[in-house]
Order: structure tokens, then C-alpha cells, then sequence
């Protein structure tokens, strides 16, 4: 299952790109649904971003990096 950003993230805000700011789990680790794995930051705003499945993170993409709605950060393994 594939962990992309909410393009609803962005309803507020008036900039167009934001900052996966870190990952809350290691790459290759267990979570359950639910479980907060990472934090995005959004003009002033950080928002979690939680696991939509029970599973192995794979993290696809490295904190720091710019994004933008949509974005593919990570998949979830069962």
C-alpha cells in the first residue's frame, strides 16, 4: 500500500510545496494502522503522517526532501 501526501494538506495553506520534516520510524520496521511514521511540514503548519495498514514501512522518500500534493513517501508491506 502505497503512503502519499493528502492533497487536503494543502487547503489552507498558500504554499505550494512542503517538507517531509522526519520520519517518526526507522525505514523496514513494523507499525500498526494508524501509527504516526512521519511529520510533514506546510508553510508553518507540522502534520503527522500516520500508517493506512498495519505493516513494514519502506520509506521511499528521504526526510528534508521538498514535496508536493500527491507525493509518494513510502509503502506499506504486509
Amino acid at each position: 500500500m502505497e503512503i502519499r501526501i493528502d492533497d487536503q494538506l494543502w487547503a489552507a495553506s498558500m504554499a505550494p510545496l512542503g517538507v517531509l520534516q522526519r520520519w517518526r520510524v526507522s525505514d523496514g520496521v513494523q507499525v500498526a494502522r494508524g501509527q504516526a511514521i512521519a511529520e510533514v511540514l506546510i508553510e508553518d503548519c507540522l502534520h503527522e503522517i500516520t500508517a493506512p495498514s498495519a505493516g513494514r514501512v519502506l520509506q521511499v522518500t528521504p526526510a528534508g526532501t521538498v514535496i508536493e500534493p500527491g507525493s509518494l513517501v513510502a509503502k506499506v508491506e504486509r
